[in-house]
């Protein structure tokens, strides 16, 4: 997305580019196959459809959502030091349609995650424009499933929601079925311009304050890696998926009932007492990543508004796994409700990252998705949608900046999805199915019983 041509774009016509932008450019090395603007860092989702798709019609809807949303058609320019957005006309999204009526009935769920994960190992870049694509597999004429693949640098996971709900109501419109007009989104350039422009609302003085108290001394946890930076190995992104036992993920919603807190605060003290084992310390900080979306205005709005928390716990005295889920807890609504852009708590903590600059050093990030709307199982116009829950490893998948990322999707049910993506050139394999081995078990043991002896 980035452009590095000077622009006759007058600076008073520039829209500046989020916090969240700027952290992906500085995340850019300028190569156009890897990296935060590369062809596969991309978001894909898929949906089970039941009933009759008309692929024109379906087209046609998702031109409606790209000129309903900007992000899609968004590029940031770069001229020189300055950086900014630069938004372009609606143009025709392209939608392809996959055969798979060889599919036999009890094979189509496994056949709808394959499909997914073939076309997450894909390579879309940055241009041309519009940045989302959809692909519809058909197993018959009352069965398919669709994939939405967006590019990761205009929308995050709460994008991908808006997107399809927004698609499916054009869809519907389209055919005929009344759909209540919906209010124009807000822009993400206005979340941009909200950012640089309302410093004392994005920035509260005692925000930042709490943020250079909070973390004065503090660096961020990293993990060794197998192979250095300096090996210079070729890049690729590998994940390793998993369901969560039902009982124990009932057992994590229990716990977190109890101690009122968030199945979010129980996976994360788990991981906290996982830290804390292997580092030594009782000093915890963990790098997670927020939606960054408290205003009510911008909840319709598709971007990229991920920012991310350092989350540090002082685990000292803990004697049972309640007692770090209390501690976590406490962490936790200290963090959030005095978020700012992470690009801000570094120049309040500039020794927050030096250990993840080390050659044989990285970070491993944590986030918990808790959707707060998911179409699955909801009938719009004559069509039903189901989420595609995704359960399948992969080799081959959407690029992680650097080092690994722990992602939990918790769904409406309870039901727990473990992602544990991680770079192949840094980690291998068998280091990370030991990782999610230990935090199965390390969370067992303590939801099982929260009040028990803890060993740290």
């Amino acid at each position: 997305m980035t452009n590095t041509t000077p622009s006759p774009v007058s600076a008073a016509e520039r829209t500046p580019v989020s916090f969240a932008q700027q952290m992906l450019c500085m995340f850019d090395a300028g190569d156009p196959d890897s990296g935060p603007f590369g062809p596969r860092h991309n978001i894909t989702w898929g949906w089970r459809i039941r009933g009759p798709v008309d692929t024109g019609t379906l087209s046609e809807a998702l031109n409606d959502v790209v000129a309903r949303h900007e992000a899609l058609r968004t590029r940031i320019v770069r001229d020189g030091d300055d950086l900014y957005q630069s938004v372009a006309p609606p143009s025709p999204a392209q939608v392809s349609e996959v055969d798979l009526s060889d599919t036999v009935e009890e094979g189509r769920d496994r056949r709808a995650e394959e499909l997914i994960i073939e076309l997450e190992g894909g390579r879309y870049g940055v241009e041309p424009l519009p940045l989302l694509r959809a692909v519809l597999g058909r197993f018959d004429e009352q069965d398919s499933v669709l994939v939405l693949i967006a590019h990761h640098a205009a929308v995050d996971g709460w994008s991908m929601q808006v997107l399809i709900d927004d698609l499916t109501a054009a869809y519907a419109r389209r055919r005929g079925h009344a759909v209540a007009d919906r209010p124009e989104p807000a822009q993400y350039a206005d979340f941009a311009l909200w950012q640089r422009e309302a410093e004392a609302e994005v920035v509260p003085p005692a925000s930042r304050a709490y943020w250079r108290d909070k973390l004065r001394g503090a660096q961020m946890v990293t993990m060794r890696m197998d192979h250095p930076r300096s090996a210079n190995l070729p890049k690729n992104t590998s994940v390793i998926r998993y369901a969560i036992d039902a009982d124990l993920a009932a057992a994590v919603a229990a716990v977190a009932k109890d101690s009122r807190s968030s199945p979010f605060m129980v996976l994360l003290a788990a991981y906290n007492v996982l830290l804390a084992r292997r580092t030594g310390s009782g000093d915890i900080v963990v790098p997670t990543i927020g939606s960054n979306r408290k205003q009510s205005r911008f909840q319709g709005t598709v971007g990229n508004f991920t920012n991310f928390i350092p989350l540090r716990t002082d685990l000292t005295g803990c004697a049972t796994f309640r007692d770090v889920v209390d501690r976590t807890r406490s962490t936790c609504i200290e963090a959030y409700s005095r978020e700012i852009p992470f690009l801000l708590v570094l120049g309040e903590a500039p020794e927050l990252m030096a250990r993840a600059a080390s050659d044989d050093q990285a970070l491993i990030a944590f986030q918990v998705l808790q959707l707060p709307f998911v179409l699955d199982g909801d009938a719009v116009g004559d069509l039903e949608l189901r989420n595609v829950p995704r359960r399948m490893s992969q080799k081959v998948a959407t690029e992680i900046p650097d080092g690994a990322l722990w992602q939990l999707d918790v769904s409406p049910s309870g039901e727990i999805n473990v992602y544990l993506g991680f770079n192949t050139h840094k980690f291998n394999d068998l280091t990370m199915r030991t990782l999610a081995e230990e935090f199965s078990q390390v969370l067992k043991d303590g939801v099982s019983d929260q009040h028990a002896p803890l060993r740290i």
